[in-house]
């Protein structure tokens, strides 16, 4: 996708934002809160990870807002490479998943907010401001399931089978509960059609499962559960 560049002198002194998103609607929205505000200009935006790069890279924005979701990619990974490349800049990942199971992986990866895409129009700004003076913007029930982890509590730092998964055996767990085969997955994530078979054998070890029916099976009525949230 064309990276779209809004930017004039007005603009350049206040703070520039980059969304990331393969919905332009969602993008619209997010330019439409955003360049509401006096101090802040959305610089640029992109619908993929590969043009989210050049986007950094290009229009130097001073925090990013990225989807979860994106074609050919996803917001976790993309964050490991902004940080690994710019350590930082302050990104922020919006999501419509279940924030138990994506908001630690998205902290950990080197985001500095969560934010479900269902609470934007009323929290983005303030995620903003706050990862732009060092601060960590999520939830309040996330703070407090953070907070258990820390004091040692069981109930807070107990893992379930699929948290415990790490980020790429939970993507292509993912991507299979969205009905992908494994030649599907390898070229979303870019990787072998055999890596993608290793990552399954390792599901099965790690869930449990006897077979590939059955993790064919879990993944999808996890993916069903999500989408009841």
């Amino acid at each position: 996708m064309a990276l779209k560049k809004k930017q004039d002198k007005a603009n350049e002194k206040k703070t520039q934002v980059l969304i990331v998103d393969d919905h332009p609607v969602i993008r619209d929205g997010l330019v439409t809160i955003i360049n509401h505000e006096p101090d802040l200009n959305v610089c640029g935006q992109a619908g993929d990870a590969y043009t989210a790069l050049k986007a950094v890279a290009e229009l130097k924005p001073d925090v990013v807002v990225t989807d979860i979701s994106l074609k050919s990619s996803d917001g976790i990974e993309l964050t490991k490479n902004i940080k690994a490349r710019y350590p930082k800049l302050p990104v922020i990942i919006l999501s419509v998943h279940d924030e138990s199971l994506y908001a630690e992986r998205a902290l950990l990866a080197g985001a500095k907010a969560y934010l479900m895409k269902d609470k934007v129009s009323e929290n983005i700004i303030k995620a903003i401001r706050m990862v732009l003076t060092g601060e960590i913007y999520v939830s309040d029930a996330i703070l407090k399931k953070f907070l258990h982890k820390i004091a040692g509590d069981k109930a807070g730092t107990t893992k379930t089978p699929i948290e415990s998964l790490s980020d790429r055996e939970f993507e292509v767990f993912r991507l299979i509960g969205e009905g992908l085969k494994a030649s599907q997955i390898a070229e979303q994530l870019h990787l072998s059609i055999k890596t993608i078979e290793t990552y399954r054998t390792r599901l099965k070890e790690k869930l449990d499962l006897v077979n590939a029916s059955e993790l064919l099976k879990y993944s999808i009525r996890w993916a069903k559960s999500q989408d009841r949230e």
